[in-house]
Parts: C-alpha cells; sequence; structure tokens
C-alpha cells in the first residue's frame, strides 16, 4: 500500500487531457528503463508482455517505470496496488484518461471512459438492463442459440476460438439487440468486428487503407444505426427486453430520459467490452477443462444434476451450478481476458516508498498477481476448489480481479456467469471436450489472450 513519501517530490501538477505531457525528469527517482530511442520498449513488452513484466519486477521491484506506447508509464504491482489504484478512495485515478488513448476514437465515452459522479451517474442508469427480469430474457435466449450452435457443430475436430467467436456475435444480435439473425445483424456484427480490430492498430490515424480507418467508419455506421433505433424504440416501436432496449428506456437521477447520444456509445462499448472478453474467458476455461478431464467430469455431474430431462440450465438453477462458477472463476485466474489495467494520476500519490506524481500514466498487472505463490499455491495448477468460501476468505481481497473493482468493477459480471454456465451446460451434457495428448496451444498474451492456432479440440458425443 501508500508508504512514506520520497524526499524532494516534484510540486503538485494537474493534467486535463492525457495528451498532456509530463515534464522531463519527473519520473527521475523511480527505478526503470527508456529502452531503445524512440520506441523504447514497446516492441519487447508486446512481444511477450508477461516475460518482460517478470524481468522487470525482478530487476526492479513492485513498482518501476518503463517507455512504451510513446511515453513514460509506471507499474505498480501486486494485490496492495490493485486495491490502491482500484479502489481509488481518494480519487486519484482517472480510468478516462487511462484508457482513452486505446479506445476514445473508437469508443468514446464508454462507461470505461468516465470517472466520478459521471460515471456513477450513467452506471446507475444503466444498472436497469441487468435486473432479475432483462436477465431471465436474456437467459432464455442464450439458452436457445447456444443450444441450437450445439447441435450445429456436433461431434468431430473443430478450433474452438472462431467458433466459439461466431457464437457470441450472433448470440448479441438476440439477447444485445433484440435482432434475428439476417443481413442486418450481420452488417452491425461487420461493423463492429471492424472497430475492435481498429482499437489495437498499431497506425493510430484514421488513413485510407488502414485498420483504423475502417474501425472509424464502423464506428460511424453503427452510430448512425443506433441513433434512429433509440428513437424508434423509444416511440415503442420494436420495444423488446432485450439489452439495447433497457437501455434506449434508461432513465437519469432526475427522471429524464438518458441522451440519445449516451445510449449509442454504452451500446457500441458494451458491444466490444462484452464480445472478446468472454470470447477469450471461454476458450481459456475450454482449453482448461479438456487438459484436466476430472474436473470436466465433475462439472458435467454438476450440470446434469440441474438440467435432468430438459436439458437446460433454468434462470433459477444458476445459482447451484457452483463449482461451474468455481471453474470459471479459476480460468479468470489463469487467463485473465484483460491482463493489465491503465489509469492515470490526476494528484501525485505514494506508493511503495515513491512520490508517484499527477500525469502519470500508470497500471496493474493483473496476471502476473492471479500468479503470486503467495496467494496462489502452485499457481500453474488448474483447482477450482480455490474458490471455495473459505479458501477465498484467507485472500487478500484483490488478488483476484479479472472484472476490476471498485466503482468500475464490471457491469455486467453476473451476465458473464451466465452466459458461461449455460454454455458449459448444453455443451458437456451433450459432448466430451478433449485435445490431444501432449498438446499445449501458444496463446497471444495482449491486448485480449487468444489461442494463435484457434485452440484444437474435439468433440465425442455422449
Amino acid at each position: 500500500m501508500a508508504s512514506v513519501a520520497t524526499a524532494h517530490a516534484p510540486a503538485p501538477l494537474r493534467f486535463a487531457h492525457w495528451s498532456d505531457r509530463l515534464p522531463a525528469g519527473a519520473l527521475e527517482h523511480i527505478p526503470g528503463e527508456a529502452g531503445w530511442p524512440v520506441v523504447g520498449h514497446t516492441f519487447n513488452q508486446l512481444a511477450d508482455p508477461h516475460a518482460f513484466a517478470r524481468r522487470m519486477i525482478e530487476t526492479y521491484g513492485h513498482i518501476y517505470k518503463v517507455r512504451t506506447m510513446g511515453a513514460w508509464h509506471v507499474a505498480l504491482i501486486g494485490a496492495d496496488a490493485n486495491e490502491l489504484m482500484l479502489f481509488d478512495r481518494d480519487k486519484v485515478f482517472s480510468s478516462e484518461q487511462g484508457w482513452g488513448p486505446v479506445l476514445d476514437k473508437l469508443f468514446p465515452r464508454g462507461l470505461m471512459l468516465m470517472d466520478f459522479d459521471h460515471h456513477r451517474a450513467d452506471r446507475r442508469a444503466l444498472s436497469i438492463a441487468f435486473k432479475p427480469g432483462p436477465m431471465r430474457h436474456y437467459a432464455d435466449a442464450l439458452d436457445r442459440g447456444i443450444g441450437t450452435r450445439m447441435g450445429e457443430w456436433g461431434a468431430g475436430e473443430m478450433q474452438f476460438y472462431p467458433a466459439i467467436k461466431q457464437l457470441t456475435l450472433d448470440l448479441a444480435a438476440d439477447s444485445f439487440l433484440g435482432l434475428p439473425l439476417g443481413e442486418e445483424a450481420e452488417a452491425i456484427n461487420h461493423a463492429f468486428v471492424e472497430m475492435v480490430q481498429a482499437s489495437v492498430a498499431p497506425i493510430r490515424r484514421p488513413l485510407p487503407g488502414t485498420q483504423m480507418r475502417r474501425g472509424v467508419e464502423g464506428r460511424a455506421f453503427l452510430v448512425d444505426w443506433f441513433t434512429r433505433e433509440t428513437e424508434r424504440r423509444r416511440a415503442g416501436d420494436g420495444l423488446g427486453q432485450d439489452m439495447f432496449s433497457q437501455f434506449a428506456t434508461a432513465e437519469m437521477e432526475d427522471g429524464t430520459p438518458m441522451p440519445v447520444a449516451a445510449v449509442v456509445d454504452h451500446m457500441n462499448f458494451l458491444m466490444m467490452a462484452a464480445h472478446d472478453t468472454i470470447t477469450s474467458s471461454a476458450t481459456s476455461l475450454i482449453w482448461l477443462l479438456a487438459r484436466e478431464p476430472h474436473w470436466q467430469d465433475r462439472i458435467r455431474d454438476e450440470l446434469g444434476g440441474l438440467t435432468g430431462d430438459r436439458g437446460s440450465l433454468s434462470y433459477d438453477d444458476m445459482a447451484k451450478a457452483e463449482l461451474t462458477e468455481m471453474a470459471f472463476k479459476e480460468a479468470l485466474r489463469f487467463m485473465p481476458p484483460v491482463p493489465s489495467i491503465p489509469r492515470r494520476a490526476l494528484k501525485d500519490f505514494e506508493f511503495l516508498g515513491y512520490r508517484v506524481p499527477a500525469g502519470t500514466p500508470v497500471g496493474i498487472n493483473p496476471h502476473y498477481v492471479h500468479h503470486l505463490a503467495a496467494h496462489w499455491p502452485e499457481p500453474q495448477r488448474f483447482d477450482p476448489e480455490r474458490f471455495l468460501p473459505e479458501a477465498v476468505k484467507t485472500r487478500h481481497k484483490y488478488a483476484w480481479v479479472p472484472f476490476g473493482g471498485g466503482a468500475h468493477m464490471c457491469l455486467g459480471l453476473h451476465f458473464a456467469y451466465m452466459q458461461i454456465k449455460i454454455l458449459l451446460a448444453q455443451m458437456l451434457t451433450r459432448y466430451r471436450v478433449e485435445i490431444a495428448e501432449g498438446y499445449v496451444p501458444e496463446w497471444q498474451a495482449w491486448p485480449i489472450p487468444r489461442p494463435k492456432d484457434g485452440l484444437r479440440i474435439s468433440l465425442h458425443a455422449l
């Protein structure tokens, strides 16, 4: 946690935008490396971010600076660092200015790009979409869509990652947007995919022929569609129980409708935040269950007992799938879908004896903390029982942060649990999932983990 400040700290600074730069020498007292001229450590970090972080921590400790992505950044490492930044009791850290350089061109004013009172007000308005009534509707839609797709997959070999990615997109058309599969849903999905790919494109300006240009064009298409559709649904035409309909009719604290532009920005962001993260975490979970068949069998037994002859996990039985939820949590520990989380300091703060000046881009490393033996004995072992209630009580509250924490805790985390439980209930009661002996997929670690070969599995009918 925060401790004694270093002497001769610079005077407090204030930064209105993430493009404002730190003055030269502001971080001289913090250990770290600049790397190569101009590019710094950008390419070293991208090549293997986990190995790079381990080396820096072993060399400099649990706070270090590194020049990457064109600027100095300070890494804060450990469960205490996670708590300091995510709980943020003194409102030191800006999520908007942390994520803005990456997401603002494509997903501006999404919930993750808001801070403090503005964030609280919009989050409260949007929470209507995750009340029990809408969630029950989503569960039915997810169950129908996943059940149909499981029958279409059939037994045999497949690449799981592209298949679950497409399924997640198709499910979003129904449960998120209330649209049947067809040309309109496909056009929306195409624009959305272009935006997501552009968010991590190396060329950050929308020059002709670049992925960023295609992403900006995709955003323009979706802004137009969501704007027209929000107004149509507010007029009562096409209003349903889907998530978009809930957002379109959301009200602010004073009872006025959420502005149409805000609804549009939140829907764009939600589609991005939900899609790639659930695709990544479902893929890592299936890989681990195929690698550890005894856990797969135990989860299959639990879900089989809950689904019975219906073949579906009902909304009322979701909470009873306790081992399934623990397995998902362990997969999120093993491979968090967001392996690092950025912020920007709005005020000076202290950590481990170092004063970090206002304006500093900072970040935590959930992946590293999720593999610290101090919190997770034998961290490379897959063990869902780490999440038994008695085990959770003895662990640092911020040793496990796949959904973030504090005011910015993921709004859709219960939706994610529900979707994974329905997926496993449909999949594991039909098929046994296997991988080839000795098969270890190579993973692209950043920005969201995915298997480079698509994760080769085989499904065997039960």
